[in-house]
C-alpha cells in the first residue's frame, strides 16, 4: 500500500495489535437526522444485496484473518524509542514468517477455487488482486532510513545515515519483492488465474512501478492500476474498490483480494480479504 496520506506511525486496531498507548484512528462522517433516515431504506436494500451476493457465500468460506506476532511490551507505558524498537525486532524476526503464513491460507484457497472450475468452462474467468507496497513490493530500506517517518520529498541517496524521500525511491525501482507474495503469484499464474495489481502510488509514478515489478520477477500479471495524480478523497477504499469492480465488469470474478491495509480490501468486489501485516504505517 503507497502512503499516499500522511503516515502515522503503528497503528491499526485491536484486530491487528495491542500495543499499550496505541490507538485506532477512525474517521468520522457527520449527517443530519433527516438524511439518515432517508438514507435507511438505501442502506437496507445495499445490505440485503450484499448479504445474498455470491461474495457474501463465498467469505463464509474464507480463512480467519491471522494476527502479527509482534513482540511484547516491555513496560505499560512505552516511549516513541521503544515502540520503534519493538517494531524492528517485529520486523527481523517474525515478519516475513507471518506473510509467508497469510499467503500459504491464499494459496489453498486459490487452489480449491481452481479446483471448481471444470474443464473447457469458458465463464469461470478467475482473477486475483495485489496491493502493491508492503505487499507485493518492499519499501523497508525506505522506513528504515526515515527512521519509521514519511519523507515525501527530496533525494534518496541510499546512504547510512541519511534520510530518503518516499517519491525518489520509488522512481529508483529498486523496492525488492517480498518473497511469500511472488511466490503466492507465480502460483496464481501457473494455475491460469489472472493476476491485478491495485496500487494508491499515483499515475506519475506508474512507469517506474511497472519497471520495479518486472525487475522484481513479477511477469504475467494483467493490468497496473495507479490513482489519478488528482485523486483528492481522504480514503483510496473508493478508487481501490472502483478498480475491483472493473476488473468484475470486464468479466472476472475475484477470488482473492491481498493487501496490507484495511483500506486495500474494503469495499467489496471480493470472494476472499487476506490483509497481510503491516505495523509501520497507516492508510486510511
Amino acid at each position: 500500500m503507497c502512503p499516499a496520506a500522511p503516515r502515522i506511525l503503528v497503528i491499526e486496531g485491536n484486530e491487528e495489535m495491542d500495543m499499550p498507548g496505541a490507538r485506532n484512528i477512525r474517521a468520522a462522517r457527520g449527517r443530519s437526522a433527516g438524511g439518515l433516515r432517508r438514507a435507511l431504506p438505501v442502506a437496507l436494500v445495499a445490505a440485503l444485496l450484499a448479504a445474498f451476493s455470491p461474495y457474501a457465500t463465498r467469505a463464509a468460506q474464507c480463512p480467519p484473518m491471522r494476527q502479527p506476532r509482534l513482540p511484547p511490551a516491555a513496560e505499560t507505558d512505552v516511549n516513541i524509542d521503544t515502540l520503534k524498537e519493538r517494531l524492528r525486532k517485529y520486523h527481523d524476526r517474525h515478519y516475513d514468517d507471518d506473510i509467508a503464513l497469510v499467503l500459504a491460507d491464499a494459496r489453498t484457497f486459490l487452489e480449491q477455487r481452481v479446483d471448481e472450475v471444470k474443464p473447457g468452462d469458458q465463464t469461470k474467468r478467475l482473477a486475483v488482486v495485489l496491493d502493491i507496497d508492503e505487499t507485493s513490493l518492499s519499501n523497508w530500506p525506505n522506513i528504515k532510513a526515515n527512521d519509521f517517518g514519511f519523507i515525501k520529498g527530496g533525494p534518496c541517496p541510499e546512504q547510512p545515515d541519511l534520510s530518503c524521500g518516499f517519491d525518489d525511491w520509488v522512481l529508483k525501482s529498486s523496492a525488492p519483492a517480498i518473497k511469500p507474495t511472488l511466490d503466492f503469484f507465480n502460483a496464481v499464474i501457473a494455475k491460469g488465474v489472472s493476476a491485478f495489481f491495485i496500487s494508491s502510488r499515483p499515475d506519475r509514478q506508474r512507469q517506474a512501478t511497472m519497471w520495479n515489478l518486472d525487475r522484481a520477477g513479477y511477469e504475467g500479471w494483467a493490468r497496473l492500476s495507479t490513482r489519478p495524480n488528482d485523486y483528492s478523497n481522504p480514503s483510496v477504499v473508493p478508487f481501490k474498490s472502483g478498480e475491483r469492480g472493473k476488473i468484475e465488469q470486464s468479466g472476472y470474478t475475484i477470488i482473492a483480494n491481498v493487501g496490507d491495509q484495511h483500506s486495500d480490501l474494503e469495499g467489496g468486489f471480493a470472494e476472499c480479504k487476506f490483509k497481510v501485516p503491516n505495523p509501520f504505517y497507516f492508510i486510511p
